[in-house]
């Protein structure tokens, strides 16, 4: 199966280059871009629009924490079903024989959605399901394509130290995620491989922080499995 990964298309999804010959597309979240999920809303659902016509057989989305629309229930599962889209939220399906868990959370940051502190995210974790071919969750792991500036201005791994722990332990063949965008000067995007435990990550988000206006800079990963 070949898929396709994207990320973190913060409304700018028009813009993608869709390659051919693609099974599955995989999406780990931030399609829309507003706090508010009023405003949210209407930004998922223009998503959607395009997205249902993506000519992909298989369409995945996992939300991240600025689909405020999709935490608080004005864009429900239903509305991604009737499109033929597989929204998961902490779950898992079965892709033509592949095995994909995706979940939304991540370690607080601001008053976004979907966020857990990070002293008690581990609980989430502790529920993953081993057996997974793929493990798609919105932000990364600790250490593995996740560097970027704090608010101090300072650079810093800011990927989830739990999450790390229990995908080194189910080892999942892909690890999907997105949150982290590449900086003016830090890539992140693109795959990390770690031969000692079968694993190849991706972090496919596509804009680059504070150069939203740049719209697309990445068009995401392709792998094979």
């Amino acid at each position: 199966m070949k898929i396709w990964h994207i990320s973190d298309t913060h409304l700018f999804h028009n813009q993608l280059n869709i390659p051919e010959g693609i099974d599955l597309v995989i999406h780990t979240g931030d399609c829309s871009n507003h706090m508010s999920p009023y405003e949210n809303e209407w930004e998922v659902r223009a998503f959607l629009d395009w997205y249902e016509k993506v000519d992909i057989p298989n369409k995945i989305y996992i939300p991240g924490n600025h689909d405020t629309s999709i935490e608080k229930g004005l864009v429900k599962a239903g509305d991604f079903i009737s499109r033929g889209i597989h929204l998961l939220m902490h779950d898992w399906i079965n892709v033509n024989g592949v095995k994909i868990f995706g979940s939304p959370y991540t370690p607080t940051y601001g008053q976004w959605s979907f966020m857990k502190s990070r002293e008690t995210i581990n609980r989430v974790w502790e529920t993953l399901p081993g057996g997974m071919d793929i493990i798609g969750v919105h932000g990364p792991c600790r250490g593995i394509l996740d560097l970027s500036y704090n608010r101090a201005n300072e650079l810093e791994f800011c990927g989830d130290n739990a999450l790390r722990k229990h995908i080194l332990r189910l080892k999942p063949k892909y690890f999907l995620s997105g949150h982290i965008h590449n900086c003016e000067d830090i890539i992140n995007t693109g795959f990390r491989h770690m031969p000692e435990y079968g694993i190849t990550f991706s972090n496919a988000a596509g804009v680059t922080d504070r150069k939203f206006n740049l719209g697309i800079t990445y068009h995401g990963n392709i792998f094979e499995i």
